[in-house]
């Protein structure tokens, strides 16, 4: 008899997802939980990752769990991360989603957004993934991390000046090949998915102005905005456990964005 692979089944796993509040974040925990895994929210606005959780369960039948963090703080992180151990007595993903991109011509970006840039992209990324791997992936000898970091993070732009994103994203970038290399020993892969421009509650009325809409037709092969769940399947390839092989890579989804 022949056994058909799930092979993107999580059923039993546990999966962190930052940013979770709202947005892509939202769309790849729900992606994830769809997948059988259980899931931790973890974002700054409690009451939002509150309903985020209950509405998961509610839609999947999985396990979830909200945690307050704010990943800029160390001692919050270590915390979060060890009350989801607790929760679930397992991680086996993290989707470092949480992020924020501050815009302005580079010749007027001040010391402190670009610090906060940094250390929300990619230091507070960086802490998370920290966290996870030392309390549960390396002993576990098993992890997916997954680093959200952008189209930006691979290219310039001359649309909107956000020099510190662009900084920020590229080291979460190379931050991933340098753990990829470091954890693959301990059976963690780490890779970054890249997104190019998704439609979320804080895009919207950027990508939907004139400006916008006709620099996609121009600078996109597909023409178009990524489309609700558009990032979910790259999300679920690589948090799959027979992805194993597959460790340190930056993949673009983006319509094609960075092809030209």
């Amino acid at each position: 008899m022949i056994m058909h692979e799930k092979y993107f089944d999580l059923s039993g796993q546990t999966a962190i997802v930052t940013g979770a509040s709202g947005g892509l974040g939202v769309q790849m925990a729900r992606a994830l939980a769809n997948q059988g895994a259980n899931i931790a929210v973890l974002a700054r606005r409690q009451e939002l990752i509150n309903e985020v959780a209950e509405k998961i369960a509610a839609d999947f039948g999985v396990k979830t769990l909200a945690v307050r963090c704010d990943i800029t703080d160390t001692e919050n992180v270590n915390e979060a991360v060890a009350q989801v151990l607790k929760e679930f007595g397992r991680i086996d993903i993290l989707v470092n989603n949480a992020g924020t991109g501050a815009i302005a011509p580079a010749e007027d970006i001040t010391d402190d957004q670009f610090a906060n840039e940094m250390d929300i992209d990619l230091f507070g990324s960086f802490k998370v993934a920290r966290a996870c791997a030392k309390q549960a992936m390396i002993d576990a000898k098993y992890g997916r991390i997954i680093n959200i970091a952008s189209m930006y993070g691979l290219v310039g732009n001359k649309i909107a000046g956000s020099s510190p994103y662009h900084a920020a994203k590229g080291g979460l970038i190379n931050l991933t090949r340098a753990l990829a290399a470091e954890w693959g020993k301990y059976g963690i892969t780490v890779n970054s998915i890249c997104p190019g421009y998704f439609y979320t509650p804080l895009t919207q009325e950027t990508l939907d102005s004139d400006f916008f809409q006709q620099n996609a037709k121009t600078m996109i092969p597909e023409e178009r905005y990524g489309k609700e769940g558009e990032l979910d399947t790259a999300t679920i390839f690589l948090a799959s456990p027979h992805s194993a092989y597959v460790t340190g890579v930056a993949l673009p989804v983006d319509g094609g964005y960075t092809c030209m």
